[in-house]
């Protein structure tokens, strides 16, 4: 069957009535890649990004790791006005800190609504993932060519196949980190992963997780031509948690943190440490981040090594808004997000 990005879509619905369901032939990873392929430059400044990531979690690099942007990406022209304004911060700072894009493509729901650009890139809750494969990998196409490293989180294992060679940090969410299925994903990516602690604010479900992605595993997967496959995995070295807060809980002050690094220690992890800023640890209002920021800081100024890093939630204009018609340009409609004017002088005065 040919299934190349030109052909028109094709439906099949199967099963029965009561449980049926549509299907919409998609690209093959190898397919996209061939019609959006990545530059040598990039392919390069990819794997560079990722050693200097792993550099800095393993404290050679002295450096600190900041992963900023938005909570979700919904406006690609926001998205790299905001990528070229983080560029030239970057740069600007790159004596002290390593600043990598949020280029966050799927939203995680608790229920339902919007899942982000990759699902439905025109919000319509019609769902096209035919074109949000190629816009958002247009998307990270664009940014990875300003030089800058991105993030995401890897919420579906097969859209890594799709968009992962252009992404040098991964984080693994406080509902999915519990999952076999991410685990095992996460043990044959090839770069640093970020565990992020339950929802219960308990760390640990990640703990169990660096452990799990650190080994190899055999598990179904796809190939790059779309071919059901098992795959065996070698296990990631570079799992790294990420303390995010919980239900009514907070974990980025000292007390929290200590204990976190000796549960990790106990465990024979890596005992590197990023703080997510957002989340619970601001219980939701983004300008707390500001406050927490600069307490984390001041924690690593004062000799706590094992921070390497912090995560902030960032775009154009501050706050969030409702999906809508009539949409405030560089707002979120997620998670509320700081503006980009408290987002350089927060940077500037770490």
């Amino acid at each position: 069957m040919n299934m190349s990005l030109n052909t028109e879509l094709t439906h099949q619905v199967v099963g029965s009535p009561a449980t049926h369901r549509e299907e919409v032939v998609l690209p093959t990873p190898a397919e996209l890649k061939l019609q959006m392929p990545a530059s040598d430059d990039i392919v390069r400044q990819v794997d560079e990004h990722r050693q200097a990531i792993r550099r800095i979690l393993q404290g050679s690099d002295t450096r600190t790791l900041i992963v900023m942007g938005p909570c979700s990406i919904h406006d690609e022209v926001a998205a790299l006005e905001y990528g070229e304004k983080l560029k030239a911060l970057a740069d600007e700072v790159s004596d002290r800190f390593l600043i990598v894009m949020r280029a966050y493509l799927e939203k995680p729901r608790t229920t339902v609504g919007w899942k982000g650009l990759l699902y439905d890139p025109e919000r319509t809750g019609a769902g096209d993932l035919h074109e949000g494969l190629r816009r958002s990998r247009r998307l990270l196409l664009n940014l990875a060519a300003m030089g800058l490293p991105l993030a995401t989180e890897a919420l579906s294992p097969f859209a890594m196949d799709y968009l992962g060679d252009l992404v040098s940090w991964t984080a693994i969410g406080a509902r999915t980190t519990e999952s076999q299925v991410h685990r095992e994903m996460v043990s044959g990516l090839p770069m640093p992963t970020g565990f992020k602690n339950g929802t219960d604010g308990g760390i640990a479900v990640a703990t169990n997780a660096m452990k799990s992605a650190s080994h190899p595993h055999h598990h179904l997967g796809v190939s790059a031509t779309g071919a059901p496959v098992m795959i065996t995995t070698r296990g990631n070295p570079d799992t790294h948690l990420v303390l995010r807060g919980g239900r009514g809980i907070t974990n980025y002050d000292a007390a929290s943190i200590e204990q976190a690094v000796g549960a990790l220690a106990e465990a024979g992890l890596s005992t590197a440490v990023m703080v997510d800023c957002s989340h619970d640890n601001a219980c939701k209002q983004s300008e707390r981040q500001l406050d927490i920021a600069q307490d984390v800081m001041a924690q690593r100024r004062a000799g706590n090594h094992h921070i390497r890093g912090l995560m902030l939630e960032s775009f154009l204009e501050p706050g969030r808004q409702d999906d809508g018609e009539d949409l405030r340009y560089g707002c979120s409609i997620t998670d509320p997000c700081l503006g980009w004017a408290q987002t350089e002088a927060l940077i500037r005065s770490l």
